[in-house]
């Protein structure tokens, strides 16, 4: 392997003459603040190589060094590394501990594909790093992944496995998308009928929803809340932040299954509904009253303690796609509006986001949601996510809320990779490798203070035509890795990317995601296996993606 392989592109690299075998007598040494880290990077390393790596304090001249440093951290901030290969050793120095476990990302890339294994596979092979020195640091401070498990299920594991495929793509965030319409995914002890009856659905619409198939199995599933503190602890090791979502007022069938009273039951009634079975945009919302206002206010207090400020400052809250036509017929939400001095539906569901907008800032974190929320103002720490194109972002950003910017045109892989046939339950728009490679974060034309809060990016994938682990792969890879490049590396105006370069790179990352077990979608196309002939997509170019 050499450095002109690396995924995403450093900031600097070059190769120097003597590069460094691991052999039995390597170690790792760990200085304060990396023992963590070291100990992560002995275990996945050991299992590739068969090698027994270990920690130790002494340096035996024969090393895996990691430290912090703070002329590195002056330079290259506290995410960024400088990782040194010599006849020595390997030197990670990091500005901090961030930045010292992505360094080892780098040096797993160096020491070839077999290193993300599970289990050495030629016990004589000699595991060589090429003599180089890389110096590097992120873009944004907010490089994301969106996960649905909402729509589509996935198990605890496959939540793990995913925070493994964000590390060694030096992703940071990890958007935990766990309430819909379709499913509540996370245990809430005082509310336990929502993962007794609305974590479960009878069937399931099998395409997009114009689709007359259905697969009448029962569906569902959901996190304990010690699984949730597993996957943050996860998380954190690999210095991966986690932001829980729990979608309000929309988005809110499947709570309203459980507990009916949530909501408009003067337009609807009483009798409960069923979790939805199909996909799209549900009249069924919140209803405005106090009693739905303390039910999730006893939510949001068992999600804090499950996602802590430390690794969690921000809770998402939805916000997006609330039809107003229960509130416009219900008499109890007009009364509301009157009450509050409201002028209409629009400015209740601002309302509604204010509430806990004010409620987690008083309990120190920030909330985020998707760009509606700028509809009826914001107070000053809420952070928007511009998924309906730039306009949201720039809205923000000139109005002082920090941005995640994820447009729906450019970063929503479960949009379709190709205008072929062949592609599985087509949705949305095509959105080539390419396409993603040359996406643009930052729009044209904000000022210096508007970009400022521009926090990152994230790519988001929304489940509703993948069932399982290999389809999120099928339309996360190889995409994710493009999008890794745009989020980290400091690479130059969208139309100057060299994507021949990226796709040459992109000739030893496949033989990475094959070592991880990696369904992504060959260059050349779908394999037949990972077809769906028969199954309506919407392969309408251009048509809105709303599935």
């Amino acid at each position: 392997m050499d450095i002109e392989g690396l995924i995403p592109a450093p900031l600097r690299a070059t190769n120097a003459t003597a590069g460094f075998v691991l052999d039995q007598d390597t170690v790792v040494v760990a200085q304060p603040g990396t023992e963590r880290i070291a100990r992560h990077l002995c275990g996945t390393l050991a299992a590739a190589t068969g090698l027994p790596l270990a920690q130790a304090k002494a340096d035996n001249g024969n090393a895996i060094r990691l430290r912090t440093d703070p002329e590195v951290a002056a330079e290259l901030g506290p995410e960024g590394y400088r990782l040194s290969v010599d006849g020595d050793g390997v030197t990670v120095l990091g500005g901090g501990a961030a930045g010292v476990h992505w360094g080892t990302q780098t040096l797993r890339q160096l020491l070839g594909p077999d290193a993300y294994r599970r289990a050495p596979i030629d016990p004589e092979r000699q595991w060589r790093v090429p003599g180089c020195t890389v110096e590097d640091r992120p873009r944004f401070s907010w490089r994301g992944l969106m996960l649905d498990v909402s729509r589509h299920f996935l198990p605890k594991d496959d939540i793990l496995r995913y925070l493994d495929l964000l590390a060694a793509h030096k992703l940071n965030v990890f958007h935990f998308h766990l309430t819909d319409d379709q499913g509540w995914r996370v245990e809430i002890k005082r509310f336990p009928k929502l993962t007794e009856i609305g974590s479960w659905r009878t069937r399931t619409k099998h395409g997009h929803r114009a689709s007359e198939l259905w697969d009448e199995t029962p569906y569902g599933g959901h996190y304990t809340q010690d699984d949730i503190r597993e996957i943050v602890a996860y998380a954190a090791e690999r210095h991966i932040r986690v932001v829980p979502e729990i979608d309000i007022p929309g988005h809110s069938q499947a709570a309203i299954s459980a507990y009916p009273e949530l909501g408009n039951t003067d337009v609807i009634g009483t009798a409960a509904l069923s979790v939805w079975d199909t996909w799209g945009v549900t009249p069924n919302v919140l209803a405005p009253t106090d009693h739905t206002l303390r039910f999730y206010e006893g939510v949001f207090e068992e999600i804090l303690d499950l996602f802590p400020a430390a690794t969690s400052p921000f809770i998402h809250v939805g916000g997006d796609e609330c039809p107003k036509d229960q509130w416009k017929a219900s008499p109890a939400a007009q009364a509301r509006i009157k009450e509050l001095g409201l002028a209409d539906e629009e400015e209740l569901q601002s309302w509604f986001i204010r509430h806990f907008d004010s409620w987690l800032t008083a309990r120190g974190r920030r909330l985020i949601g998707w760009d509606e929320i700028l509809e009826g103002g914001l107070a000053d720490g809420a952070a928007v996510s511009s998924w309906r194109g730039y306009a949201g972002g720039i809205a923000a950003a000139e109005a002082g809320h920090d941005v995640v910017m994820c447009p729906e045109q450019q970063v929503y892989l479960d949009h379709r990779q190709h205008g072929g046939p062949d592609e599985p339950m087509p949705i949305g728009y095509v959105r080539t490798l390419e396409d993603v490679y040359r996406f643009e974060p930052v729009p044209p034309g904000l000022t210096d203070e508007a970009t400022r809060h521009i926090l990152g990016t994230q790519a988001n994938v929304w489940t509703e035509v993948m069932q399982n682990r290999s389809r999120v792969d099928y339309q996360a890879f190889p995409r994710l890795a493009a999008f890794a490049e745009v989020a980290w590396s400091a690479l130059p105006a969208s139309a100057d990317r060299d994507f021949a370069d990226f796709e040459r790179r992109m000739t030893a990352h496949y033989a990475r995601l094959d070592a991880l077990g990696v369904d992504y979608r060959p260059p050349g196309g779908p394999l037949p296996w990972q077809k769906r002939p028969g199954v309506l997509g919407r392969p309408i170019e251009g048509a809105p993606p709303n599935v």
